[in-house]
């Protein structure tokens, strides 16, 4: 029996709710897939919350558990993956780590969700230190392989506007410079107003004339999901380790299941508060046991095109 693939996931963790490791680690072990994990936070819940508290991992003990992991000879995967950290020194950190990875196996791929903020009722806003940002833009891009940033983080890291399809298309190929041979802008908002959202992607495979784009609009559901971003990219990952050379069906794949659980989440929250109230973070965390099956198996919803 042929050995499963081994990812390392460097993400938050909470006790209660489904962000970071908490949304990424069982789509990706449903999926085949070996996970091992280094929280880089342990909260009670997540920040959207009213009140949170909890520890934060520090450099010298992340740096510990890779060290010991060494020691073991037990550093060799097949891909990274790393979402939020609002820590500099650890971020540094974590790119020396990606480059000794790439070291023990240089076909290691690194799947970075550059997770700095998002836009919220149309204004962006950080949610990390502002100090962060050069630090992925100049030293965490160049090792990537895949990137999954929202609409907010690709303005930050390309430092452009985001206001058309050209400007989407034109942040992919600068992030695409930087040295990520596949570029996903997981979410935008260059869909319809208050009905849809759309995603760009595109794999530059190293060939002559213009890279191809991948375009897929999605409906709208709900507006207050958390953890959408991390599952996004675990899904991601999956899909193209199983469909390297289909980056159109990967999204497919990764979009539909996304939409069968957030419509699932939106209905079980919906039931939960009764008719007419509004559902709190507490009732929209993600329904991911209860979508085992479409995380498995997704019934494709949504159809990409190439620009």
């Amino acid at each position: 029996m042929a050995s499963l693939s081994r990812v390392l996931s460097i993400q938050s963790h909470v006790v209660r709710g489904y962000v970071g490791n908490r949304s990424a680690v069982f789509p990706l072990q449903l999926l085949d897939f070996e996970v091992d994990f280094i929280n880089s936070v342990q909260f009670s819940n997540h920040t959207g919350y009213p009140h949170w508290g909890g520890q934060v991992l520090g450099c010298n003990d992340i740096e510990e558990l890779f060290r010991t992991l060494k020691k073991n000879n037990v550093i060799h995967y097949d891909y990274v993956l790393t979402g939020y950290c609002r820590d500099k020194l650890m971020l540094e950190k974590m790119v020396e780590f990606i480059k000794e990875l790439k070291e023990v196996n240089p076909n290691l791929i690194y799947v970075c969700d550059p997770v700095m903020g998002d836009t919220w009722d149309g204004k962006g806003s950080m949610y990390v230190p502002e100090e962060l940002l050069p630090v992925y833009r100049d030293q965490v891009i160049p090792v990537a392989d895949i990137l999954t940033p929202n609409q907010f983080e690709a303005e930050l890291l390309t430092e452009m506007k985001i206001e058309t399809e050209e400007d989407a298309l034109q942040c992919i190929s600068i992030l695409h410079s930087r040295g990520p041979k596949t570029v996903v802008i997981s979410s935008s908002e260059l869909g319809r107003p208050n009905e849809s959202l759309v995603s760009y992607g595109s794999k530059n495979t190293g060939g002559l004339g213009k890279i191809p784009v991948i375009r897929l609009e999605m409906p709208l559901i709900g507006k207050s999901f958390v953890g959408t971003g991390d599952l996004f990219a675990a899904l991601l990952l999956a899909w193209t380790h199983r469909h390297p050379e289909d980056l159109k069906l990967s999204l497919e794949k990764v979009i539909s299941t996304m939409q069968s659980i957030l419509k699932r989440t939106q209905a079980a929250a919906e039931a939960q508060v009764g008719e007419g109230a509004r559902p709190t973070f507490n009732e929209l965390e993600l329904r991911l046991v209860q979508s085992k099956r479409d995380i498995e198996n997704p019934q494709l919803c949504v159809e990409a095109t190439t620009i």
